[in-house]
């Protein structure tokens, strides 16, 4: 909740309450808690955990029963921020869909397994850098907000897990689509510099390099090199060499 810093005005998302401990800790530092639960029990059950014990906090809680990955429209006040312990299986997935599908957000702290975290904040050139670091680069700067052990979680799991805050910031020029397609492509083959990497995506190794060549990245470049700026350009080169 510190590493939060909620503010008395904000509308917290949360996704995956469970029995409520988060909750519980949400409500009296918000405006509002929206909390999203795919299992109809523990849905079910929430409200009147809250009712048990902070009822003066109960009017602040609005609780979904849905799956968070095929959420199209939440009710109530948009969310500005999102506070949560991510399902593990799923956690880089639904943090992209919630960012597209809010672009209320303003930030995002979330705890996921500890590998998962490091890749997430990746830099572009380090070895955890990949697929889910861009995208995510994609809605804001990303950073690691902390270590979790695994003896704080009943039941006990066999991973390790960490925090990630995610600071919303305009995304970088272009068609969002069109540059995660590109990223995609990218490392679908990671060892490969991306003259080769891209040449399906362009349409042959030679129309990839002349892509790069006019998005001023040196074909021989792998795509852990290249920052969700350099994406986004070249996924703009590729948009206006279409007929």
């Amino acid at each position: 909740m510190r590493t939060a810093e909620l503010r008395a005005d904000d509308v917290v998302l949360e996704v995956g309450p469970g029995l409520g401990s988060l909750t519980l800790g949400l409500l009296p530092e918000a405006a509002a808690v929206t909390a999203v639960e795919i299992d109809p029990r523990l849905a079910a059950l929430l409200p009147g955990t809250v009712a048990a014990r902070r009822p003066d906090l109960v009017g602040r809680l609005t609780v979904v029963q849905a799956d968070a990955l095929r959420l199209r429209e939440l009710p109530g006040p948009l969310p500005t921020a999102l506070v949560a312990n991510l399902p593990y299986n799923v956690a880089v997935p639904v943090l992209l869909h919630l960012l597209e599908l809010l672009p209320s957000l303003r930030r995002a702290l979330v705890l996921v397994q500890a590998e998962v975290a490091e890749r997430l904040a990746a830099a572009p050139g380090s070895p955890a850098y990949g697929v889910p670091s861009v995208k995510a680069a994609w809605y804001g700067e990303v950073r690691r907000a902390g270590n979790v052990g695994r003896r704080v979680f009943w039941p006990e799991p066999n991973v390790d897990s960490g925090l990630v805050a995610l600071d919303r910031r305009p995304p970088p020029p272009g068609d969002r689509a069109a540059t995660f397609a590109v990223v995609d492509a990218a490392f679908a083959t990671r060892r490969k510099g991306l003259r080769a990497a891209l040449a399906r995506w362009a349409g042959g190794p030679a129309a990839a390099e002349e892509r790069l060549r006019a998005a001023g990245i040196d074909p021989a470049t792998r795509g852990e090199q290249l920052s969700v700026t350099d994406f986004a350009r070249l996924a703009a080169v590729a948009g206006q060499a279409r007929p």
